[in-house]
């Protein structure tokens, strides 16, 4: 089947994108590594020690630079309904975390001890009908809030993506009322054009 314009177009500026190069150089599994990296870099919120849960983590750009991070001593899990290739130090949970088996999987990567983080780098599959799109973006990010919720230590973060748009005022209140300080970051590394950022949310009011 031929490509259509728009795809060849996407697939051009893609393949020309300074963080794909850059991702290639430097070792990483995606672009978004960099969206991570450069919140990171203002926000510090990752530290050596801690348990992360990585969400939608696949192909695994966001748990290799969480690895990175939290050291010899931290633990990264990551978790996602698609396949990852096995990163070093990085344990995988194949599943959707709404089913009870593999909620448990996933605690027990961490015997059952609280996380000090959870990141969210989720997306539905987007269709280009905006209508369709936003309810399952907040969907997915309702699913984020409640996993946090459930295994947040208290004073613990959250970092999700989020598209601007319908919801996004309801979703940011709910968040300001569990935690303390809730920040909306646009990494460099976000394309411009895109709708997405990404709530910060600390303190967490167990």
């Amino acid at each position: 089947m031929a490509r259509s314009k728009s795809s060849s177009a996407w697939l051009q500026e893609h393949f020309k994108d300074q963080y794909v190069l850059k991702s290639q150089q430097e070792g990483y599994r995606s672009r978004a590594a960099y969206k991570l990296l450069q919140i990171q870099e203002k926000d510090k919120i990752i530290k050596p020690g801690m348990n992360v849960v990585d969400l939608g983590a696949a192909p695994g750009g966001w748990s290799q630079v969480a690895r990175q991070f939290v050291g010899a001593k931290g633990k990264v899990v990551a978790l996602d309904i698609l396949p990852m290739e096995q990163l070093a130090q990085v344990e995988f949970v194949l599943g959707d975390f709404q089913e009870e088996v593999v909620l448990n999987e996933l605690l027990a990567m961490v015997n059952n001890e609280p996380i000090d983080l959870v990141i969210s780098d989720m997306a539905p599959n987007i269709t280009g009908v905006k209508a369709v799109d936003q309810p399952k973006s907040i969907y997915l990010l309702e699913l984020a809030i409640d996993l946090a919720d459930q295994v947040l230590k208290p004073g613990g973060t959250l970092l999700m993506k989020i598209f601007q748009g319908e919801g996004f005022q309801p979703l940011l209140a709910e968040l300001r009322q569990r935690y303390q300080k809730v920040i909306t970051r646009k990494p460099d590394a976000s394309r411009t054009r895109s709708a997405e950022v990404y709530l910060l949310a600390k303190g967490f009011k167990a």
